[in-house]
């Protein structure tokens, strides 16, 4: 295939497309150089598929000094196939044993995909590259796939109405939380999340073996938590009664509860110490101090919000029990089915380490995030125009009346219950409203009144 002389044919055409792609971290810093970490061809001829680590270098904020770490999958044809958008093809090479063939984005190639499914199936092994299959039923390979447009920090790759494989771009090495939790939770037979098929694993310079893909059952009949809430929220307009979203936000709470159970059965748990919570506490001051720096709104909240987290410390003089958990929760990654509703995407925060995303933390965590996002969600019909104030009003008691139910329902499905710990619970959103002060400062100025309103709250809770 001339593996070597296509990659460096395609190195050109990848510095000027990778920035213009969402699942890139590296906006708005230019790229310094790239180097290939090991290329895999898995398909010979016309069309080509070439796998490909690469190294992105561009400075270490928001990454490492070394840089970071891409998966790419490349497909050449002669002709640009058919349908397959402007943002996917990067360009024709004008080197190399490809010389004139189109440069492409192969996850919104059918057939390309499809082959990939063909190696899960199979559990092929290239190199360094292996494919890995769980006990079961045989999988389909005869599927051919369409990307999903749902992504943000990686891609999706449909198969009919059976299967989901979440391609990771930006790779560490490590098993990705995604699939450990995943996998943990489907040998313990939870329904609560789509069951793992496959997945594929790459070896990074003689560390443990890299995540790339995960393969799932895919959802066709689910609905996204997110959209059921804005739609409900959206209502409130004609309507101040709706409908009762509460009767689904308890159940969400008992179905987050049954996940955190079944992983403190299935992972190790742990206990911080009082130094341990301390420093727990002592870390979230920092976040702090960073936010007031980026955003000088928050001068006027810190007195309170340090408070806040000094009020931990001094509540666990014994500690607290800490597992593994979801580790990003919000209502987009919960979807109601007709059985139930589903936990997605155990990855965690995406611009932590996978070491740090593997790190126990309290459970209360994942309650303090959705809590979050019920504010989110009610908010959201107030954003980025004139301020209602009966229609604030009604949102405002939407809100509450979903954290409240969702508690509720966490606490009823064996969770510890988050009224119990009221200095933890706080102290967790605040940290969290922190954290979304900053993003949206920085990414969607129109929404910062919504996590700043929190915070006010926040601040003046005794």
């Amino acid at each position: 295939m001339g593996v070597s002389e296509l990659i460096q044919a395609a190195l050109p055409l990848i510095t000027d497309w990778l920035p213009t792609q969402r699942w890139y971290a590296g906006k708005g810093r230019a790229i310094t150089g790239l180097t290939p970490v090991v290329g895999t061809p898995l398909q010979v001829g016309d069309p080509s598929l070439l796998h490909l680590l690469l190294r992105v270098e561009h400075g270490a904020t928001g990454g490492t000094p070394q840089g970071d770490i891409y998966q790419l999958l490349l497909g050449t044809r002669t002709e640009e196939p058919a349908g397959i958008g402007p943002g996917a093809v990067l360009g024709r090479l004008t080197q190399g044993p490809y010389d004139g063939a189109v440069l492409y984005d192969a996850v919104h190639d059918p057939e390309l995909t499809g082959r990939l499914l063909e190696h899960l199936a199979t559990g092929d092994r290239f190199g360094s590259l292996s494919f890995r299959r769980t006990p079961g039923p045989g999988l389909p390979a005869n599927l051919p796939g369409r990307a999903s447009t749902a992504e943000q920090s990686n891609s999706s790759v449909i198969y009919g109405t059976s299967l989901i494989l979440k391609l990771f771009r930006r790779i560490s090495p490590g098993t990705n939380p995604d699939l450990e939790l995943s996998l943990a939770l489907s040998r313990a037979g939870s329904t609560r999340i789509p069951r793992v098929a496959a997945w594929f694993e790459s070896r990074l310079e003689r560390a443990e073996p890299a995540t790339l893909g995960l393969l799932q059952r895919y959802l066709p009949d689910a609905e996204d938590g997110w959209e059921l809430a804005l739609d409900q929220v959206g209502r409130l307009k004609g309507d101040p009664s709706p409908g009762n979203f509460a009767i689904e936000a308890h159940r969400l709470g008992r179905a987050t509860a049954e996940v955190h159970r079944v992983l403190a059965r299935s992972m190790p748990v742990a206990r911080l110490d009082r130094t341990q919570t301390r420093q727990l506490a002592t870390a979230m001051a920092d976040r702090l101090d960073s936010a007031v720096a980026a955003v000088p709104g928050l001068l006027r909240y810190r007195s309170a919000l340090r408070s806040a987290f000094q009020q931990l410390a001094d509540a666990h003089p014994d500690g607290m029990p800490v597992q593994r958990i979801h580790g990003d929760l919000h209502l987009g990654q919960a979807m109601r089915t007709p059985q139930g509703w589903v936990l997605l995407d155990f990855e965690g925060e995406p611009a932590k380490t996978v070491a740090e995303r593997r790190e126990p933390q309290t459970a209360l965590r994942d309650v303090a995030a959705m809590l979050r996002s019920f504010d989110y969600a009610a908010a959201h019909l107030l954003a980025g125009g004139p301020v209602d104030p009966e229609l604030a009003h009604l949102a405002a008691a939407w809100a509450a009346r979903n954290r409240t139910a969702y508690c509720a329902g966490y606490t009823a499905g064996g969770g510890t219950d988050p009224a119990a710990s009221p200095e933890l619970m706080r102290a967790l959103e605040i940290d969290k409203a922190v954290y979304e002060v900053v993003y949206e400062a920085r990414h969607r100025p129109s929404w910062l009144p919504i996590p700043l309103a929190a915070i006010n709250r926040l601040a003046l809770t005794v």
